[in-house]
This record gives C-alpha cells, sequence and structure tokens, in this order.
C-alpha cells in the first residue's frame, strides 16, 4: 500500500505540490488525473524518491521515504514520463543492466527475463537497438525495466503520452493484466486513459487534491441538473410554451426551428424522471416526437467543474 501524508514541495516561491492526502491500496489500479502542470509528476517524483519532499511523507507498507529511501525503491517500479532509454544499447543489454542494478543475475535474471518478455511481449525485439524500435515498443521496454525486479508497486508518469491509438490499446491492456497483482498509480491528463484503466480516480488542480473516488461517484458528486433534449413534429410555440405550465418540475432552456419540427431543451432536477408525463403531453397535444435524448454527465464534466479546464482526450 502506498499512503501520502501532508506531502509538500515547494521550488523556491512556487507551491508545486501544496499538503496533499490520498493512499493507493493493495491491488488497486489509481488513476492520477490532472491538467499539465498541476502536480502530478512532481508527486510521483517524490513517492518514488527521486525527489525529496519540502514536508509531509510518503509510507510504503508502513516505511517512510525519508528514514528508507533504499528498502522503498527497491519495492517500486518507476516508468517517469520521459522514458530514459540508451538508443544505442540492445534491448536485452538494456535489461540485463537494469536487472544487475537489482542484483539480478544468473539463473535468476534469466527467470526475470523471461517474465517480462511475456508479460511486456518483447519475444521480437530482444535483440534489436532501442533507436530500431517504435514509441509503442520502447514504451514496453521501459515498462520492462520498471518491472524486472518484480515490485509489488508500479509507478507510471503518463505512460501513453505520444502513442498511436494502437499503441496505447496495447499499453493500456498490458498495464491491466499487471494491476492484477501489483499496486499501480498511473498519472495522465488523458482523460480517456484514466477512465479506460483506473479503479479510483484521484484528482489534482494547482497541487492539492480536488477529488478521490470511483469514476461514479466522482460524477455523482457534480450531477446537478438533467437536460433533455426533444425533436418534435406538428409541435406550435404556443403548446411548447403550455408545457412547462403543465408541468411546473421542469424549465425550458431553448427552442429552435429544424426546418418543419422543432428542437426542445428541458431542464429539470436530477433526482427526478418526468419523460413519461412529457411524452403523454405530447400525445394530448398532437405533437410526433421523433428523438428524445438525454444527456448524461461524463468525467470531463467532473474535470471542468474541480479544475475550471477543459479536458483532453475525452
Amino acid at each position: 500500500m502506498v499512503r501520502i501524508e501532508n506531502l509538500v514541495k515547494n521550488y523556491g516561491e512556487v507551491k508545486a505540490v501544496r499538503s496533499i492526502n490520498f493512499t493507493a491500496n493493495k491491488g488497486e489500479i489509481l488513476g492520477f488525473l490532472g491538467s499539465n502542470g498541476a502536480g502530478k509528476s512532481t508527486t510521483l517524483k517524490m513517492v518514488s524518491g527521486y525527489l525529496a519532499p519540502t514536508a509531509g511523507n510518503v509510507y510504503i507498507n508502513d516505511l517512510n521515504i525519508l528514514d528508507n529511501s533504499l528498502e522503498i525503491r527497491q519495492q517500486i517500479g518507476y516508468l517517469p514520463e520521459l522514458n530514459p532509454l540508451w538508443g544505442e544499447m540492445v534491448v536485452y543489454d538494456v535489461l540485463q543492466f537494469t536487472a544487475r542494478i537489482y542484483d539480478i543475475v544468473g539463473r535468476k535474471f534469466e527467470k526475470a527475463l523471461d517474465r517480462v518478455i511475456d508479460q511486456c511481449g518483447l519475444n521480437g525485439i530482444l535483440h534489436k537497438k532501442i533507436s530500431a524500435c517504435s514509441k509503442g515498443y520502447k514504451q514496453r521496454v521501459g515498462l520492462a525495466m520498471a518491472i524486472i525486479h518484480d515490485p509489488k508497486i508500479l509507478i507510471l508518469d503518463e505512460p501513453v503520452n505520444g502513442l498511436d491509438p494502437n499503441q496505447i490499446v496495447e499499453i493500456r491492456e498490458l498495464i491491466r493484466n499487471l494491476g492484477r497483482d501489483k499496486t499501480i498509480i498511473i498519472s495522465s491528463h488523458i482523460l480517456q486513459e484514466i477512465q479506460a484503466t483506473a479503479d479510483r480516480i484521484v484528482v489534482i488542480n494547482q497541487g492539492q487534491i480536488v477529488a478521490d473516488g470511483t469514476n461514479e461517484e466522482l460524477m455523482a458528486s457534480i450531477k446537478g441538473n438533467t437536460l433533455l433534449t426533444l425533436e418534435t413534429k406538428n409541435s406550435t410555440m404556443e403548446s411548447i410554451e403550455s408545457l412547462s405550465t403543465q408541468l411546473s418540475n421542469i424549465s425550458i432552456k431553448d427552442v429552435s426551428d429544424n426546418g418543419d419540427n422543432h428542437i426542445i431543451q428541458i431542464e429539470y432536477a436530477a433526482e427526478l424522471d418526468p419523460r413519461e408525463d412529457i411524452f403523454k403531453y405530447a400525445i394530448q397535444s398532437k405533437w410526433s416526437i421523433l428523438e428524445m435524448s438525454v444527456y448524461k454527465t461524463n468525467l470531463e464534466d467532473v474535470f471542468r467543474s474541480l479544475t475550471g479546464k477543459e479536458a483532453v482526450g475525452a
């Protein structure tokens, strides 16, 4: 388990991370979501021991990062945002070099190599130079380096950044498979990746945690009103205006012409469902309903509400 308590990081006068608290539980894929510059990478560098915090602490299975940095690093696999690979080295040599850092040599290395080749799908490139590999395979090599010592905690900083759609799907599936027996923290500013991969989401904005919960819990927290769109035929402005008089629990937000039809936008409280009453009114008024659609809150709405910024990729 990873437990972050009152973690702070200042760069001079700049407060990059402001006394944040959250946990990542055993066997959980935790999505760390925030816009660029929100404090994601700085937080993960402190969790991995790469940066010392200004204040606060990080606990990995009850060891704290200030007093037990070496022991903690042995338990963590870390893939930074800028994947540090040596282009002139062969994939096999890179993995062997990384394994030696963890004192994994001889038969132990061969077993570890077989495991990461299988987990990361490296069979076809083991004897290629890094520079000859595609971006997707370079990310696979970076992941293999991060898990060569079979850590129980895996930290991935923007692991799909710059990949094409096919490569994103491949890395996403790889992360899901790894998440079966590891605690994973995956950071991203791309909503699709967090929604598709994470069990739980922590949102950071300007160095502060502004939300923590499942996808459903975050959407429920800002559900607000529901917006219903109707496309009707044979409706008149008079009968449309009368609808809100007949049904006092709704509000007509907009009406527009679409040829011989009307597009009507109706708003009502989230806990209500007046669709049946609206349908009955339409029959009484001799309308034909061509379409009735409800706008549902998505994670992009949550992100915008919490950060005041447009989401990427959703």
